[in-house]
């Protein structure tokens, strides 16, 4: 028996028991006549002595050679302790060694195995199996374990089944790039990694199975973020014969329960709000509700004088920042230099002081008066000692310059609280977007997706304004589920693929096998899918999922521990008739 207890469970009711303990160095402080040792595990550390009173010499010298990192084995006593420690759960207690058992040594550790740990993330990446023992990322997988548990706990309590779908499937053009899979027995074709297990999970509505769920890995070759990885994990959910509220009250029940559950927050408002007004009001389709600094549409109000700058603009629009007028022109000239940063892209800023007498100070007055400057605050709700900043320019992109400016100053200004939680769902999505690269239309969320009753017709005649039956799941500012009701007749879906390019024959090799499975009494079915990796970040109070992965790959998409990608040998591209045509 390695250990009779964990490192973390010794109290002071344990006086006097004999126990068996096994874990890791942490920390050696040898005084030449007393060795303190910290011994960590997983479930905290315990604090053993050696001294040579009563420690054998020969126990003793080996004690006193222990390294960091060193795994032993040790057999003791438990004794109370002269010098408590409160900041840990064992601090009452150390153990009186008798028996030490060195189980493995331990090189000296590229970085400080510790909660503030002087190792910077690429180097804790390559060293990521060190990094697990540090207790913020240790907790971070066990949250994650917690939140997945409560997930399964919900799910089927509410008669959902979990039903594992393939992995090696159909590449598809739609949507992002496959990750592909050259098949060794099938020369020249190829696997894909599914991107979703979307049409899977379709064809188990037609089966049957009218409540689905699965934790499943999915895989998409595109650009990386800190909220973004090539691999990533899903709650994916389907269910049969519902409608969308059907849907909505069980994921927001979902959701309720992870919150009760994981953060002992209740939340019962889960507001709603069109996807058209997501963009008017905040300039994306994730907004973060958790402060206002709502947009404040100013053409009619700007359009009106000599300033060609806004008298030229598809669109003129506004945000009242609290307490901005505080600003020197220092800081509000950094402002505009963030804005106009190649990530932001914005031309400039116009701004306006709301001072506490009433009055307002803009960096137009030569072409706006009093009157005006008023009408601006108005719009956009500013208050005496608020700062109104202005944008303008085409309408898509200058809602998405000030959206950045509104998460930016709301980060500066303490406004994005994470232990604050702000649900949202965003509703009736576009069903296409037009794709200027291709010149065509593409599917917003995928080709399975319906429209809002009544409006198929549009398609042929303006298919811009088609609205989506597709709802997605805001949670502070982040996307953290999306879905929507499904298209489960072939007539219908054989009209989508024809609006999103296909020809019959592409329709036919590509989704045949879900058109013929409609024809075999399809239910009408919808469901959503969370991203689970984002889902447990935000719930553990950040926004950078890598934290919450056990090995994650770094921003260009490499496992810098296990040096991946690579290159495989001439005889596996020999198997699988595969040649390199590799540019230098």
């Amino acid at each position: 028996m390695y250990r009779s207890n964990n490192c973390g469970e010794l109290r002071s009711s344990h006086i006097n028991n004999e126990v068996t303990l096994s874990g890791w160095v942490q920390k050696v402080r040898d005084k030449g006549f007393m060795v303190w040792v910290d011994l960590r595990d997983r479930y905290g550390i315990t604090q053993l002595i050696f001294d040579e009173e009563r420690t054998p010499k020969a126990m003793m010298d080996q004690a006193q050679k222990l390294g960091r990192e060193y795994v032993i084995q040790v057999k003791g006593t438990v004794i109370e302790r002269d010098s408590k420690n409160p900041n840990i759960p064992t601090g009452d207690i150390e153990i009186l060694v008798s028996e030490l058992t060195i189980l493995n040594t331990s090189l000296t550790p590229p970085f400080t195995i510790d909660d503030k740990t002087d190792g910077g993330e690429e180097l804790r990446m390559k060293y990521r199996y060190l990094d697990i023992r540090r207790n913020p990322v240790k907790n971070n997988l066990i949250f994650r374990h917690k939140v997945t548990q409560e997930v399964r706990n919900f799910l089927s309590n509410q008669d959902f089944i979990e039903v594992e779908t393939p992995y090696l499937i159909k590449s598809t053009p739609e949507g992002a790039r496959d990750f592909v899979v050259p098949s060794r027995m099938n020369e020249g074709q190829f696997y894909a990694l599914p991107q979703s297990p979307q049409t899977f999970k379709q064809l188990l509505m037609v089966g049957g199975m009218d409540k689905y769920f699965q934790i499943v890995k999915c895989f998409r070759d595109e650009d990386l973020r800190a909220d973004r990885q090539p691999e990533f994990t899903q709650i994916d959910c389907e269910m049969a014969f519902v409608e969308q509220d059907d849907i909505l009250d069980v994921f927001e029940g979902l959701t309720r329960h992870l919150l009760k559950e994981v953060n002992g927050v209740e939340i019962e408002k889960f507001p709603r709000m069109l996807y058209d007004d997501a963009m008017r009001l905040y300039g994306n389709d994730k907004p973060d509700i958790r402060f206002g600094m709502e947009f404040g549409e100013l053409n009619a109000v700007t359009q009106h004088k000599d300033f060609k700058v806004f008298n030229d603009a598809e669109l003129v629009v506004g945000i009242a920042v609290p307490g901005g007028n505080s600003y020197t022109r220092k800081e509000i000239d950094k402002l505009i230099e963030w804005v106009k940063r190649p990530q932001v892209g914005a031309l400039g800023m116009i701004y306006s002081r709301c001072n506490d007498d009433g009055s307002f100070k803009s960096s137009v007055d030569k072409f706006y008066d009093q009157d005006d400057l008023a009408k601006w605050a108005e719009i956009t709700n500013a208050k005496a000692g608020d700062l109104v900043c202005v944008l303008s320019g085409p309408k898509d992109k200058v809602r998405a310059q000030l959206s950045a400016l509104r998460m930016e100053l709301a980060e500066r200004l303490g406004l994005r609280d994470p232990k604050v939680f702000a649900p949202l769902w965003v509703m009736d999505f576009p069903l296409l977007e037009w794709d200027e690269d291709t010149e065509r239309y593409h599917a917003m969320h995928h080709p399975f997706t319906s429209p809002k009753p009544g409006q198929i017709e549009l398609l042929d005649t303006n298919p811009g304004e088609v609205k989506a039956n597709a709802y997605d799941l805001v949670l502070n500012g982040n996307e953290i589920g999306g879905g929507s009701i499904r298209i489960h007749d072939k007539a219908t879906q054989a009209i989508m693929l024809k609006h999103l390019g296909f020809s019959e024959e592409d329709a036919r090799a590509q989704f045949g096998f879900l058109m013929d499975a409609f024809e075999y009494g399809a239910p009408p079915h919808g469901g959503l899918a969370f991203g689970l990796d984002r889902l447990v970040a935000i719930l553990g109070g950040q926004e950078t999922i890598r934290d919450f992965i056990a090995f994650p790959k770094n921003n260009s998409g490499r496992d810098v521990m296990i040096d991946a990608p690579s290159r495989i040998d001439d005889e596996q591209l020999d198997e699988l008739s595969l040649k390199l045509n590799i540019k230098s």
